[in-house]
Parts: C-alpha cells; sequence; structure tokens
C-alpha cells in the first residue's frame, strides 16, 4: 500500500489554511522518475557515483539536489511537473474525504507552497526528512575540533 499524507499549509500568505493530499508514487513509476532524474543528471555533466544504486533514493535525492540547477530547463520542468501528479487538493477541510480532486495551477499562490510541497513529497518517498539527513551529513564530514 502506498504511503500518504495530508499537508496543511501554515505559512502565512494566501495559501495559508489550504490542504494538500499526497499520495507516494507506485514503485513502477518511481523507478521511471529516478531513471528520468539520473539521465538528466548526467546528461548535464552531472558525475553521478557508481555505488548510486547502494544509496537509494535517499543518495539520488542527494545529488540531484545539489545538481538540479545544471539540468536544463526543458527537461527539469517535465520532472517538477511529474512529482506534483502526487499531490491533490482538499478544497474542502471540513469533508476532506469527499471533497479531494486533482491539483490546478490556480489552487496555488504561493511559490513557496510549492517548495514546501516538492520537500513533503520527497520526504513522502524517502521515508525520512532529506534537510534532516543532509545537515547529519554535513554534520558527519565536518572535521572534529582539535582538543588542546
Amino acid at each position: 500500500m502506498r504511503r500518504e499524507k495530508d499537508f496543511k499549509v501554515e505559512a502565512v500568505g494566501r495559501d495559508q489554511g489550504k490542504l494538500f493530499h499526497l499520495t507516494e508514487m507506485s514503485a513502477f513509476a518511481a523507478e521511471k522518475f529516478a531513471a528520468k532524474v539520473i539521465l538528466a543528471l548526467m546528461k548535464s555533466g552531472v558525475k553521478i557515483p557508481e555505488n548510486v544504486k547502494d544509496a537509494g533514493l535517499a543518495g539520488l535525492a542527494t545529488i540531484a539536489m545539489s545538481a538540479f540547477g545544471g539540468i536544463h530547463p526543458d527537461v527539469l520542468m517535465p520532472l517538477l511537473d511529474e512529482m506534483m501528479e502526487c499531490v491533490k487538493i482538499v478544497p474542502d477541510p471540513r469533508n476532506p474525504i469527499g471533497s479531494i480532486r486533482a491539483l490546478v495551477p490556480e489552487d496555488i499562490d504561493e511559490v513557496a507552497t510549492l517548495l514546501k510541497l516538492r520537500q513533503e513529497l520527497l520526504e513522502l518517498h524517502l521515508g525520512f526528512s532529506l534537510a534532516a539527513k543532509l545537515s547529519n551529513l554535513m554534520a558527519e564530514a565536518a572535521p572534529e575540533e582539535v582538543q588542546a
């Protein structure tokens, strides 16, 4: 069964209070999406470590987050759109089950909401917070303090 979660926008702005329903991609869809991301990264000149398959989706996400800037917009935009296919809006939070519908561009008014939804989607698919994982990796890579 695919993981699902609801995300309510708490940030002050035009989207505050809106409720979104996120659903994990199927294994087949996630595999195809990951392959497209890897190919896009390779075409943009990013070096993909040979052991990326051992790192799983988390390793791919870490590499991708640091390299998305090098992907041509014609390749990146469809990938971003594909991510958003996992998001539905709940126009009536008092009746969440009866009012869930497909997302349309007019449902989101703030860029920050889009970014937060993408972050929530990554966390849903990875099973952990990518920001926390990156923070932990950076802490592990930091040189230890020299004791006097």
